[in-house]
């Protein structure tokens, strides 16, 4: 009899789901690093509907594209995963399937279908048929978007402040825009820093924002700015070559 291996908590990644047909439908679910890519969808395609045969799935962090799950041999744990990220899963079968049924039934006789994705929603109390998940989701969403906002109030233009971002040095400067870039979601935060460690010069997509130097702006949302009395950091940057 073989030895058993018992995962640790590490071992594990707790990723939401969505998929192409509801994109409002998100499931909290844990996963075992060390399965396969097809074993995953097999698993996908319980929760979602889809066909794990035909179904795409993508990694996204937040709104942005990590990577996609394209080799069904492949490990979870062999991609870039953590905890709190998304899997995103597309499935071209379940989209024709389904407009095919809506075009021949109405919505009533759609309703009585024991055998289509939102009977499987319902019974299973999944999604948005989950009134206790729905609520938890919501009241997540809340209390992020006002912590969002009274961090937003925080950022008055001129204050001095304190940028942490990921994979990148703390980032001291002056707050120089508080408000929506054209072409992105929600309130961003200008920041002309005191060393070249930005990305930009004020302006955004051919749009100015704020005036500085080139190397000296970036934009961050709200929840990476500390404002504070942060004095300039003399990192002799500016005398490098």
């Amino acid at each position: 009899m073989g030895d058993q291996i018992t995962l640790g908590a590490s071992d594990f990644v707790k990723v939401n789901i969505t998929n192409s047909k509801t994109e409002s439908v998100v499931f909290e679910k844990k996963f075992p690093k060390d399965i396969s890519v097809a074993d995953l969808k097999n698993k996908l395609e319980i929760l979602t509907g889809g066909c794990a045969a035909t179904m795409q799935v993508e990694l996204y962090n937040g709104d942005n594209l990590v990577c996609k799950l394209d080799n069904n041999d492949a490990l979870v744990g062999s991609f870039p995963i953590e905890d709190g990220m998304r899997f995103h899963v597309i499935d071209n079968f379940q989209l024709f399937t389904e407009t095919v049924e809506k075009f021949d039934l109405t919505e009533e006789q759609y309703n009585q279908k024991e055998d289509s994705l939102r009977s499987f929603l319902k019974k299973n109390k999944l999604g948005k048929y989950n009134e206790e998940e729905m609520k938890k989701i919501e009241e997540k969403r809340r209390e992020a978007a006002e912590e969002e906002a009274r961090k937003a109030a925080e950022c008055k233009v001129g204050l001095r402040c304190q940028v942490t971002t990921k994979n990148q040095p703390r980032r001291r400067g002056v707050i120089m825009f508080n408000g929506e870039v054209e072409g992105k979601k929600g309130v961003l935060i200008g920041v002309k820093f005191d060393e070249p460690l930005g990305v930009n010069d004020g302006s955004l997509e051919g749009k100015r924002y704020f005036e500085c130097e080139p190397k000296y702006g970036s934009f961050v949302t709200p929840a990476a700015v500390e404002v504070g009395d942060f004095p300039p950091e003399e990192t002799g940057l500016e005398d490098e070559i």
